[in-house]
């Protein structure tokens, strides 16, 4: 199983490597986007992941596909959520290239920041442009939960944790059930 770092590790205060376009159908970069889906898909409550949090210091990360079906039962106040989840999203060389002004305070956490939790304040809306895991160029835009991925993703890659800015943290780990 794929080990999701913790805060102490340097891996995670260090800015990343863009990757070259032209290696991205390469084994290796596709080992470590297998391995980010594997490690996403083992925490129960993670919506993306980041390569950084695996050990590599690579500028890519994962959004579950759990994260958009989320935002949409918020919006529609309906649970009939799809029963197969759409396909997790696989950003390279992400950029966000449009922000909105208007921000809001959020709660957040981080698989990497285990069980700390705390508020950020968040642009509402953002739209990223990167590579998918064919190396085609796509833009991804959301607001709200999305939004909220691709800043505390992309802060990832600049080695930012949530922490460094984050108010009211608060140490909740899980209760034993």
């Amino acid at each position: 199983m794929v080990k999701i770092v913790q805060q102490k590790d340097p891996v995670l205060r260090k800015v990343t490597k863009l990757v070259d376009p032209h290696e991205i159908t390469s084994p290796y970069i596709q080992k470590v986007i297998a391995d980010m889906k594997q490690a996403l898909k083992s925490q129960e409550d993670g919506v993306a992941i980041a390569a950084p949090q695996i050990g590599v210091s690579l500028s890519i990360f994962v959004m579950s596909g759990k994260a958009p079906l989320y935002e949409n039962v918020k919006k529609n106040g309906s649970e009939n959520v799809e029963k197969v989840l759409p396909d997790d999203i696989v950003f390279i060389n992400p950029e966000i290239i449009k922000i909105s002004r208007k921000k809001v305070v959020v709660p957040e956490g981080c698989l990497s920041v285990r069980w700390l939790y705390g508020k950020t304040l968040r642009s509402e809306k953002a739209r990223v442009q990167a590579y998918n895991e064919k190396g085609k160029l796509f833009e991804y835009g959301g607001s709200g939960l999305i939004a909220q991925i691709f800043q505390h993703e992309t802060d990832h890659l600049k080695g930012i944790l949530f922490i460094d800015h984050a108010t009211d943290i608060q140490d909740m780990p899980p209760e034993d059930s």
